[in-house]
């Protein structure tokens, strides 16, 4: 049965969409994805066909590999794909999916789990975000992004060092791109006391903190320690939403020697009920202006 056919999935695949690599790579398998569906092919049958593995195919699938240009040729031929304009748009999707990231120029200091989270990072239209220990990344100050990246390397050469601190500011381009990104971040009170960096340090990141938030697509708020417990004491997260609306949501959380991202349904939906119940237990964004410009203060 061609996949061209009335049973075809809803997709317009002459439409090349925006994004980076990462993005790219998620939307193209999605894309072969619903192509290998509604040709009622199995994934061990589009396995053997490009000469590989059932987990293969998953990969490529979930948008976790870089693509060749004979797997696709090969499972658009399996498919039943044999418009050519569909399937030169397709390979000029696999190839634009495989030119490396603005972070691959860090790939000596980047772990292979993290570089993931770069690109759907530099993708997202929302990032909402939950911080236990420490100021969330994209509103970090250089002096404390610094101060955090000596914390976890304290072994590394101040070249290294440099390096990573620059990385952490390219991300922070998402903030002030055409279209920027819409952030929410929840903070627990603790990480604005713990004095990372010293004193001079901490007091800079607060006011920037509070100018940050005057921002229209930047919200803030903090969970003070007035609340007591909350839902958001087994850790930090994550959670990353796109335009393009056949992605899912990805919560991302991170680990010591990695990371676990999430996109099934029921997982997202669980991460966005606790999102939302830390977030009606914390100061309003207007409260959390002042609590930060109180602390500077004080601090």
């Amino acid at each position: 049965m061609s996949a061209e056919s009335d049973d075809s999935p809803p997709t317009d695949l002459l439409t090349q969409p925006r994004g980076d690599t990462t993005v790219l790579r998620m939307m193209l398998g999605s894309r072969l994805r619903q192509l290998r569906e509604a040709a009622r092919v199995t994934p061990e049958q589009a396995g053997y066909e490009i000469r590989a593995s059932r987990s293969k195919i998953s990969r490529m699938e979930n948008g976790r590999v870089s693509f060749k240009d004979r797997d696709i040729t090969d499972l658009l031929t399996l498919y039943g794909v044999t418009d050519e304009q569909v399937r030169k748009a397709t390979l000029e999707l696999a190839r634009r999916a495989n030119v490396p990231g603005w972070w691959a120029m860090y790939s000596d200091i980047l772990p292979d789990w993290f570089e993931m989270y770069l690109g759907l990072e530099s993708s997202a239209a929302v990032i909402r975000t939950f911080e236990l220990q420490f100021i969330p990344g994209l509103l970090q100050t250089e002096d404390y992004a610094r101060a955090v990246t000596v914390l976890g390397h304290k072994a590394a050469k101040s070249s290294e060092i440099d390096r990573r601190v620059a990385l952490r500011m390219r991300r922070q381009q998402v903030l002030n791109r055409a279209e920027p990104a819409r952030i929410w971040s929840v903070i627990d009170e603790a990480a604005l006391r713990r004095p990372v960096g010293g004193r001079d340090v901490m007091q800079a990141q607060l006011r920037h903190l509070a100018q940050a938030t005057l921002a229209p697509h930047v919200t803030v708020q903090v969970v003070p320690f007035g609340h007591g417990g909350h839902a958001g004491a087994g850790g930090s997260f994550s959670i990353l939403r796109f335009d393009q609306p056949d992605l899912p949501d990805v919560v991302y959380i991170e680990q010591l020697t990695g990371a676990v991202y999430l996109e099934q349904r029921s997982d997202v939906e669980r991460y966005l009920e606790v999102r939302d119940e830390i977030s009606s237990q914390a100061l309003t964004p207007a409260e959390t202006t002042q609590f930060f410009e109180k602390l500077a203060r004080e601090t």
